[in-house]
């Protein structure tokens, strides 16, 4: 089933449970994480002239740097590894990014435990892993822990298993922060420069052709959490739940209006119109497509509206709208029913994508996209 039997073995006979971790000394370019149409035969420069949507995924990569697993608690395993990424975005997006001149894509390749792209960057990494652990210790283990502020690492997972084992003294602490910081630098750290360059690439291009443009940082999460054995299938509280496609945030309330005199990063009545768009885009009901619910929207947006806002005047006065919107969706939505089925059960092991709902999954993202532009021009 999607290269996984119906008692989660590997087809192929492998260790399913076993993590997979990228060789040491993996270092990553940009060419490496940048996907766009006719790639191979049409230059990074040609896609963007044609674009007018950047997409992020910030939490797409999956395979851990070797150079870290030494640090991994001993229960963290491969279905753990995964479902603590955002792996079933990448896929959807390299399919879209090839059937869609329109968009370019950028992927970070490294899981988001090695630090959080959508997380304030740390001034001081080790001091806030030191406070991450103090908290966990403090809370138990397995126990729900409060780890706001200091999460751009975890010790542990959502479901609050563990992810990193302990340190021992300040020394190993040191030596974990500086492993974790020195190997960022090989992928996720290409990927920020990455994804930040494109953005200044995009906005020139837009100024020079008129052109409005969207960045849209890219993302999923699961209606259900993983009990010890594996079993994704522990339901979310009611406030935490995704609709049944995806929730679409720009900072606001639930029309895209902004809260309490805070900025949004999109103006309202584009992100209601995108939230249209994408119910007919994906023919879904009304109440499958959200706004600001349950998420607002984190760090990539943030930054980007920041940026947005600084070169407002320039933009006004070009005529032209710079927008950023994350989209968060249904990750049951995007494994399709046969694969969170799969993942329902328990086990060690992941799944393989279905080509075919990809694809269909592709489609309807290009086609939600042209309706939204459809929709603003008219």
């Amino acid at each position: 089933m999607d290269g996984t039997d119906v008692d989660g073995t590997d087809v192929d006979g492998t260790d399913e449970g076993a993590r997979v971790l990228l060789p040491v000394g993996t270092v990553f370019t940009p060419d490496d994480i940048v996907f766009h149409a006719g790639k191979g035969t049409r230059s990074l420069e040609e896609a963007i002239a044609g674009a007018d949507v950047l997409v992020s995924c910030p939490h797409a990569g999956a395979a851990i740097p070797a150079e870290l697993d030494r640090f991994l608690a001993p229960q963290f395993t491969r279905r753990l590894q995964y479902d603590f990424t955002d792996v079933s975005t990448s896929a959807v997006v390299r399919r879209w990014a090839a059937i869609d001149p329109r968009i370019v894509a950028v992927e970070n390749p490294h899981p988001r435990m090695i630090r959080d792209p959508n997380r304030a960057r740390p001034a001081d990494l080790a001091a806030d892993l030191r406070s991450a652990f103090e908290r966990v210790r403090a809370a138990g283990p397995g126990r729900r822990v409060d780890l706001s502020g200091v999460d751009a690492i975890r010790p542990v997972t959502f479901s609050f298993f563990p992810l990193l084992e302990p340190p021992t003294d300040d020394a190993a602490l040191e030596e974990l922060a500086a492993t974790f910081e020195a190997v960022a630098e090989h992928g996720l750290g290409v990927y920020e420069r990455t994804r930040d360059d494109l953005l200044e690439r995009f906005v020139e291009s837009a100024f020079a052709t008129h052109r409005s443009i969207v960045t849209l940082s890219f993302h999923d999460t699961m209606n259900h959490t993983t009990r010890l054995g594996g079993a994704i299938d522990v339901d979310r509280d009611p406030a935490d739940r995704l609709p049944a496609v995806v929730a679409l945030s720009n900072r606001g309330d639930a029309a895209g209006e902004p809260r309490d005199d805070q900025p949004v990063t999109m103006g309202p009545s584009r992100l209601r119109a995108l939230a249209a768009a994408h119910r007919t885009g994906f023919r879904a009901p009304d109440d499958a497509v959200t706004l600001n619910q349950p998420y607002l929207g984190s760090q990539e947006i943030i930054r980007a509206g920041q940026r947005f806002r600084e070169l407002a005047p320039e933009a006004s006065r070009r005529g032209v709208t710079l927008d950023a919107v994350q989209a968060e969706f249904l990750r049951e939505f995007l494994l399709g029913p046969g694969n969170a089925a799969v993942l329902s059960r328990p086990g060690t092991g992941w799944i393989e994508p279905d080509p075919a709902w990809v694809d269909d999954l592709a489609r309807a993202c290009r086609d939600a996209w042209d309706e939204y532009r459809a929709a603003v021009a008219g």
